[in-house]
This record gives structure tokens, C-alpha cells and sequence, in this order.
């Protein structure tokens, strides 16, 4: 082959310390040494260097290591990349696959997730490609599919069984039970075909043999596999057992072709049971990607064009039509409808949507035509991240996995031991034949991949983590679902959390012979250009109530007190009871307005000649005691009415906080830097046991603090996620509201409930301490399984079929089964 045929390859990498010429000199001649350098070219002020090579004579890896024998280190050019295999649906699989990719060079970091189908791998792409990637993976055994989400996964569940394994798995059984036939049922016509190497085959033996040979293809492939990767898996225990047992039909005179045959079906059968529990297990983080549509009608240039979702672009405008899905966030500009939000809020009534408000993708276009400015590109949009952060969450491992991971890289070898042990000591010391007692040893070889008790955790965690995403409840972790649902501690805080955080008036009392309308036609006026939130809310209740404007001149604000200004010529006065009592009027003696005899609706305390108020010692410390702020209104000569406003305690709140109760929460507690009477006339409303006041931020983590010191198994804090975070991130676990659409929220909180519907709480601690329970029920169970069978495998009491059967397939799908329950619970109407 001449020089010019020779294959020439260019590649590139960032040597950010090569910054002079000398620098760069350096480099060249190192590289240079090489043989096949065709060419180098650094440059200095972009700190890239690239190489033309010859294939056939050095490689990348050889390049890079010269540069850094030049004394320069090579940028680490990392990318992410998820992989879609979905057969890898087992802890044996997933490590057959980890062994695979251990051997790679330029492979950072690796997560394989057998409960999503899926491996994370974190690469150098100047070293490696995603082609060698995959290239490895396939190495193992396993098939990579088109993407995360394959558009053939959605029948791959209902092919399961119409499979191609599928079909061998009944063939190699109608062989099996043509062998058993034979051998049990019509012996007189089990003719002899013939002998090798000593042994004489009949044509049950022949049966059993064909059942091997179509059944047992797929588990020997994969024990291929097992071995080449160095992995003591249930594939390679399988294939030794199956081996051993045709073997030692050859060794011993005395067939064993049954077992083998036994082994080769009822295993394929077991990994049938195990993929469709698997892909049950799958389908419901399958369901959340699937919210999002794939196409969006778009406005350009005056017409419409239907485009797919990733050519979308921020600032574009999207029709959404009745009963279509909003297939970004944005906000709307044009039309009103009700959107039904369950998929991202889990909130079970549709939520009205007008001009100027923010809708989010995935969500139902209910009756209206929309037009919805998009704020956010294909993949950054809200359901994305939640997608995203469920997926992530499978990578945070509970103490409960990390126990099963370390106990199980023991209880293999164990067990194998054991196998062995008994295949040699059962002729000795129980008597049994040497045929005998490789039966023995083969089925404890099948007892000792510890599958259904390595995935026990994991289905478990994803089915719940899952469960929630699509109730409006965010866990970012199966340490966070965990943690949950063992808190026995639980502090709210009061503003946006425990009530709805924004003021509204609530009573308004005329004085003076004054209407309310008058009361809040002088208060509109006062407080029409303040921007304090009291003002806002008097300003707010007045517009609704219809009432009319009027001209203000000469505003001043009293720093502390309230406000001032002349309305129609007359100077009026709003604020605080003591600006009044420094203008000079005796608040303990007011005439209250009353209508045809009948006293207004505050509770307040009225003479027997007037209609005389306390304010100061009744009034005004009745409705303060109700969590209320008082303002009264006036001018410089006649007391004109009382105002009272709150941040109204959430609907919800009450039966909240006596929910968590009956679950089992020891102590609620609620923090709050408002003043102690407001907070003490709250936390009595809601039914908290204790509350703490006047807080600032730091003060709120003392308060968790102490709460975790008090109460060992934890203290959730339920916060806004944004003002509350030094308090969420010091809790064990911390929960934030309302965070749908919310960047902060969505990253700081170990939580998040993803509307601002706090009756999802008791939903999300109920859930958490559920999902505890069946991990202790799965991982105890397929324990105690696994462990009662290898016991009673020595005395004869387990036959094979027996432990291919319950321990391994029966535990799998009965663990999967248990963790599905998870989806059965649902958030209290």
C-alpha cells in the first residue's frame, strides 16, 4: 500500500496551557516523533491543537499522550450521553454491562439504571465516541435501541411473549413435556435411538436435548457473555448448571438430561416474567415522557405551519386548539380557556387561563383557543426537567440499596461455595449418589444470583418516585422518599405555606354614621399610590366592590404610621391606631354604623345607648388575635372606619396539618418571622402543636436544628423553596410549594410539590412511608425465600424447577408486583 492510500484521520484537542510560541513548539516536536504525522497545527490564542495522522501508524491516544510528555495536560472535552438498552432489565445485566465499560478508554463516569432500561455514561469525546460506547455495550450482550425513548418500546411489552425468545421458550417446552411422556407416561415406547461415548440416549433423552439446544441458546449466549466480562451472574450460573448437568450425564452413566432441560425452560420463562414485571415497572416513567407532544402549530409570517417540537423557538407563538396538548411553556397572548394542569400539578380541576398568564407543556387545552408565546426551548421546559430530575433520581441511592449491594457482592460467592460444598460432602455425610448430589449443587447454583433482592430497592423507589411525578409531587431521590417517610417531625412555615401569601381585606367597619362603600372610597384614595402590600389589598377589595375613584393630591407617606393626602380638598388619614391617637381622637369611645338596628358583622363590643366601640381594648385586639392588621381611616376630625386585612389560612391547612397527625407525625410545628399574636391566632387555626415567632431566616434553622436533635428518624421543612432555603437545605428533608415553573425551587428542594396545594402533603408522607414498607416486604421476603430453599436443598425438599420457579423468577415478579401497588395511591380529593 503506497503512502497515499494509507487512511489519514484529523483530530483536535484543547491544550489550554500552550499560550506562547515556544509553548507550541514544544508540543509540535513531541507530536512530530510519532510515525504517520502528517501534519500539526497549534494555535496559541484559541489553546487547540490538531493533528493529522495515518491511521494505520498511531492513534489519538498515542497523540495525546505525547503532549502531555511535552509537560501540557489536554482540556477534558466531557459530554453526557444516555443510552437506551432495554434488555439490560436486572442487577446481573447492568454489571455485565459495567464490566464492559470499565475496558473504555475516555469513559469518565458510567450509571447504569436497569429499572429505566438505560446507561448514563459521562466521556471524553476527544478519546472516545458514542460509537465505541455502544459499541461496548453490545460487547456485553446487550442491544442499544434508537434513544431514550424509542418509538418501538410503546409493543415491546405487548411482544413480549410473541417474542422470538418467546417462541423458543414454548418450543423448547413442547419438548419438555414430549421427554416427560416418555420418560413417565408411555415408557414402553421410549425405544433406544442409540449410544456415544458409553452412553445410551432414548427418545425421551433426545427430547430433553432438543429442549436444550432451542431453549437454552439465549442463556448460554448471555453465560457467554458473563464469562468474557468476568461477571458471576445468573446467566453464567445458569450456563454452568445447564452444562453441568449434561456433563455429568456423560460422567456418571445416569442421565441427567431432565434437569438440563427443566433448567433451560423454566429459566426462559423466568426471564419472560422478569422483563414484562420489568416493563411494567417502566411504563409509568414511560408515561410521563410521553405528556409532551412531539408536534406544535406555530404562527410565522401570518400563516400557521405545524413543525416538530425541537424546531420550536423561544419567542415563537404556538396555537393550541380545544382539547390539544400545550406543547411548550410560555404565556398566553391571545384567548382564554381552562387548561387542565393534572399532568404537571396533579391538580384535579382545571385551572383558568386568560392574556398574560403562564401555561406549561403537557398540560390540556380544555375548551379555548390559545395563543401561547413560547419562554422556554424544546428540553428546558418545565415537564423536561421534571423528566429529567425523575430519572436523576434513580442515581440517589436509599441506605436500604446500598445495604442490598454490599450484601449481595457477598452472598454469591457464599452461596457458590455452598453449592460446592454440598455437591462434594452430600455422598459422604448424607448418603447421597454422586448423580444425586450434582443435583444439589446445580440447584443451589441457580439459588445464587441474588436478582429479585438487588432490584427489590430500586423498582420499588422508581415506582413510587414515578407514582408522585404524576400526582404534582417532585422527590429528587430515593434518599429523599426515604427519608420522608420516617420524618416524625414536620415545621411549616406560615406566609405562602400555611396561609396563601397574599393579603386580602376581611372586615371593614363604618364609623360614624360612614357606609362601608365611604370606608373604602376614602382607603382607595389614601392608598391608591402606596406600594405596600396592605395598601395593594385595600386598593384590590375596592375595585371589586365597585367602588369609585377618587382625586388625590398632596400623598405623604409617614414612615412607620401610615399615609396622608387630600381627597376633594380634605386631608384624610390611613394607617396605624397610634397615628390617631397622636391626631388626638380617644379610640376607646367610637360610634359604630349600624344597619336597621342590626350591628355589623365584626365581633366587637356595643354600648346599650350608642352603639359604642372599644377600639383599643376590644376591637382592634380581637381582630389582631384573628391574625388580622388593622388599619383605620379618617380625617383630622372624625374617625371614618376600621379595616382589617390578613393573609388568608389556606382551605386546605386544617385538614393538612390533622392528616399528618393520623399518619403518624409526632410533631407539627410552625416558623414564622411574624409578630406572636398573628402567629399564635394562625397556628390555633390550623391545629398546629407549637409554633415559634418572630424568626429571622437563621433563627429558622436553629428551630430545625433543635427539631432534628429532638426527633431521631428526622424533620421535614415545607417552605416557599425560595425565602425558606437555608431552613429547607438543614432539614432532613426538605419540601418546597408551588414550584411548577419555578427554576430555584425545582433545584434547591429535596421536594417539590409542584402547585400550591398543601393537601398534597399527607399524599407525598403516606406514599414515602408505604414505599418503605415494601422495600423491608421485598427485600426481607425474597431474602428469607432465597435463604429457606438453599437450606433445604441438602435434605432433598427442593427440586429444580422448584428454585428456578420461586426463587428466581416467582421473587422477581412478586417484588415487582409488590412495588407496583405504590401506583395505587392517590392524593385525598
Amino acid at each position: 500500500m503506497s503512502e497515499d492510500d494509507r487512511e489519514l484521520e484529523s483530530v483536535s484537542y484543547g491544550v489550554p496551557e500552550m499560550d506562547c510560541a515556544s509553548c507550541a513548539g514544544k508540543v509540535e516536536t513531541s507530536v512530530e516523533k510519532l510515525d504517520g504525522i502528517e501534519a500539526v497545527d497549534p494555535q496559541v490564542t484559541s489553546g487547540q491543537l490538531s493533528v493529522t495522522y495515518h491511521t494505520d501508524s498511531t492513534s489519538a491516544e498515542d497523540i495525546a499522550e505525547r503532549v502531555e510528555k511535552a509537560g501540557y495536560s489536554i482540556a477534558s472535552d466531557e459530554q453526557t450521553a444516555t443510552f437506551s438498552v432495554p434488555e439490560m432489565d436486572c442487577a446481573s445485566c447492568a454489571g455485565k454491562v459495567e464490566n464492559g465499560l470499565e475496558g473504555v478508554d475516555g469513559i469518565v463516569d458510567f450509571e447504569t439504571r436497569p429499572t429505566a432500561g438505560t446507561v448514563v455514561v459521562t466521556y471524553d469525546d476527544a478519546v472516545v465516541t458514542p460509537e465505541a460506547i455502544v459499541g461496548a455495550i453490545e460487547g456485553a450482550g446487550y442491544e442499544v435501541t434508537g434513544g431514550d425513548h424509542d418509538d418501538n418500546q410503546e409493543t415491546e411489552r405487548e411482544s413480549i411473549w410473541t417474542s422470538s425468545r418467546a417462541i423458543k421458550t414454548w418450543i423448547s417446552g413442547a419438548f419438555v413435556a414430549v421427554g416427560l411422556a416418555f420418560e413417565f407416561f408411555i415408557a414402553s415406547q421410549n425405544a433406544l435411538v442409540g449410544e456415544l461415548a458409553g452412553s445410551e440416549f432414548y427418545l425421551a433423552d433426545i427430547a430433553f436435548l432438543l429442549a436444550v439446544a432451542i431453549g437454552g441458546q439465549a442463556i448460554l449466549r448471555n453465560g457467554y457473555y458473563s464469562a468474557r466480562n468476568l461477571n458471576l451472574d445468573i446467566d453464567f450460573l445458569m450456563s454452568i448448571a445447564i452444562l453441568g448437568a449434561l456433563l455429568a450425564s456423560v460422567g456418571f452413566g445416569e442421565p441427567l438430561y431432565l434437569e438440563a432441560a427443566t433448567l433451560a425452560f423454566l429459566f426462559s420463562v423466568a426471564e419472560l416474567l422478569e422483563t414484562y414485571s420489568m416493563d411494567r415497572a417502566r411504563e409509568s416513567l414511560r408515561e410521563l415522557m410521553d405528556l409532551s407532544p412531539d408536534e406544535a402549530t406555530v404562527k410565522r409570517d401570518g400563516e400557521t405551519e405545524t413543525i416538530r417540537v425541537e424546531q420550536v423557538e423561544v419567542g415563537d407563538i404556538v396555537v393550541v386548539k380545544p382539547g390539544e396538548k400545550i406543547p411548550m411553556d410560555g404565556v398566553v397572548r391571545e384567548g382564554s380557556s381552562a387548561v387542565n394542569q393534572a399532568p404537571i400539578t396533579g391538580e384535579s380541576v382545571p385551572v383558568d387561563k386568560t392574556v398574560g398568564e403562564e401555561v406549561f407543556a403537557g398540560t390540556i387545552n380544555e375548551g379555548g383557543y390559545l395563543e401561547v408565546e413560547v419562554t422556554s426551548a424544546a428540553g428546558e421546559d418545565t415537564l423536561s426537567r421534571i423528566v429529567e430530575l425523575v430519572e436523576d433520581a434513580q442515581s440517589n441511592k436509599t441506605e436500604r440499596e446500598q445495604f442490598v449491594e454490599r450484601f449481595s457482592a457477598y452472598y454469591t460467592p457464599v452461596v457458590v461455595a455452598f453449592a460446592i460444598l454440598v455437591t462434594l460432602a452430600s455422598p459422604f455425610v448424607l448418603g447421597r449418589t454422586w448423580s444425586t448430589a450434582v443435583v444439589y449443587g446445580l440447584t443451589l447454583l441457580v439459588l445464587a444470583c441474588p436478582c429479585a433482592f438487588v432490584i427489590s430497592t430500586p423498582v420499588s423507589v422508581v415506582s413510587g418516585i414515578t407514582s408522585a411525578a404524576k400526582n404534582g409531587v417532585l422527590i429528587k431521590g430515593g434518599n429523599h422518599l426515604e427519608a420522608m417517610g420516617a420524618v416524625d417531625a414536620v415545621a411549616f412555615d406560615k406566609t405562602g405555606t400555611l396561609t396563601k401569601g397574599e393579603l386580602t381585606v376581611t372586615d371593614v367597619v363604618p364609623l360614624h354614621g360612614n357606609t362601608e362603600e365611604d370606608v373604602l372610597r376614602c382607603a382607595r384614595g389614601l392608598e391608591a399610590r402606596s406600594e405596600h402590600p396592605i395598601g395593594e389589598a385595600i386598593v384590590a377589595e375596592a375595585g371589586a366592590a365597585g367602588v369609585s375613584k377618587q382625586e388625590v393630591e398632596d400623598f405623604e407617606s409617614i414612615t412607620g404610621k401610615g399615609v396622608r393626602a387630600d381627597l376633594g380638598g380634605t386631608p384624610h388619614f390611613a394607617g396605624k391606631p397610634g397615628l390617631f391617637e397622636e391626631l388626638g381622637f380617644d379610640l376607646t369611645h367610637v360610634h359604630a354604623t349600624t344597619d336597621g338596628g342590626v350591628a355589623t358583622t365584626t365581633a366587637r363590643q356595643i354600648c346599650d345607648r350608642n352603639n359604642c366601640l372599644d377600639l383599643l381594648d376590644d376591637t382592634v385586639p380581637k381582630l389582631q388575635s384573628e391574625g388580622k392588621t388593622v388599619v383605620l381611616v379618617g380625617t383630622e376630625d372624625e374617625l371614618e372606619g376600621v379595616i382589617a386585612v390578613a393573609d388568608e389560612v389556606r382551605p386546605e391547612a386544617e385538614q393538612t396539618v390533622a392528616r399528618l397527625r393520623d399518619l403518624g407525625v409526632e410533631k407539627t410545628v410552625m416558623l414564622t418571622g411574624d409578630n406572636e399574636r398573628t402567629a399564635r391566632a394562625i397556628a390555633e387555626q390550623v391545629g398546629v402543636d407549637d409554633f415559634r415567632a418572630e424568626l429571622l431566616p437563621e433563627q429558622k434553622v436553629e428551630a430545625v436544628d433543635e427539631l432534628a436533635a429532638e426527633y431521631e428518624d428526622g424533620v421535614a421543612m415545607v417552605g416557599d423553596g425560595i425565602n425558606d432555603a437555608p431552613a429547607l437545605a438543614t432539614a432532613t428533608v426538605g419540601v418546597a410549594m408551588g414550584a411548577a415553573g419555578t427554576d430555584t425551587a425545582l433545584e434547591t428542594a429535596d421536594i417539590a410539590l409542584l402547585s400550591d396545594d398543601l393537601s398534597k402533603l399527607p399524599y407525598l408522607y403516606e406514599l414515602a412511608g408505604d414505599a418503605n414498607g415494601v422495600i423491608r416486604q421485598n427485600i426481607w421476603s425474597s431474602l428469607a425465600v432465597k435463604a429457606g430453599l438453599a437450606v433445604a436443598v441438602p435434605f432433598g425438599y427442593v427440586p429444580i424447577w422448584l428454585a428456578v420457579l420461586a426463587g428466581d423468577a416467582g421473587m422477581t415478579t412478586a417484588v415487582t408486583g409488590n412495588a407496583m401497588r405504590l401506583s395505587q395511591i392517590e392524593p385525598d380529593e
